[in-house]
């Protein structure tokens, strides 16, 4: 069984991003850090014991990867996108079996990569970028001891319910539930694929994210 580690937010820099959030949430990130060799660094914050939201950006302190970034962060639509304001992209699910599960999807699970930051470390396994059904289908992450939510403030804010809509939501039901995902997200047919994140300010006021 798999369940939500965390929503992403895209943003064309950490500091655009960092206005965004306060001026939707009212509250500010933490600082995060670099993820080397991939061309990105973040910000997070907390939404409770077991959720967060992180914001990422490119790095650019960072040479361009010879890959490209994570969460389509270099798709020329996206960084449009982006470069007018900072956006929910995507979101990551935990895992205690994610060995289990790639290699039961096979290459439609991505491959398995180690990271590390400081003295946190996680596996992660991000979908082939043509089959991530518009970051509907998302990475997995597997922590090694604690994860980053154990390490961040409480913001007071909480993600209350994840959506989605997708003109292939059948297929997409099927992704999510193979990879112990089902009920999880709540997902709907629709001519539009978007992610939409309803969260909780600290006053009670409900925001929600949408990726489009």
């Amino acid at each position: 069984m798999a369940e939500i580690d965390h929503i992403v937010v895209g943003a064309s820099s950490l500091e655009a991003g960092a206005a965004w959030l306060l001026q939707h949430l009212g509250v500010s990130p933490q600082k995060g850090g670099v993820h080397e060799g991939f061309g990105t660094h973040n910000m997070l914050l907390g939404l409770g014991p077991a959720c967060y939201m992180e914001i990422i950006a490119p790095d650019p302190g960072q040479p361009n990867p010879p890959h490209p970034r994570p969460f389509d962060l270099d798709n020329p639509g996206v960084k449009t996108m982006l470069e007018a304001e900072p956006r929910l992209l995507a979101w990551v699910a935990r895992t205690a079996a994610l060995d289990t599960i790639t290699a039961k999807l096979g290459p439609r699970g991505g491959e398995v990569k180690e990271m590390r930051r400081g003295d946190l470390h996680w596996r992660m396994a991000f979908p082939p970028q043509q089959q991530d059904m518009d970051n509907l289908i998302p990475a997995l992450i597997q922590w090694n001891g604690h994860g980053a939510s154990s390490r961040l403030h409480d913001s007071k804010c909480r993600l209350r319910l994840l959506e989605a809509e997708h003109p292939e939501d059948v297929a997409a039901r099927a992704a999510l539930a193979e990879r112990g995902l089902e009920g999880v997200l709540k997902l709907r047919h629709s001519p539009h694929a978007r992610l939409l994140a309803h969260v909780l300010r600290p006053d009670g006021t409900e925001v929600t994210l949408a990726s489009g």
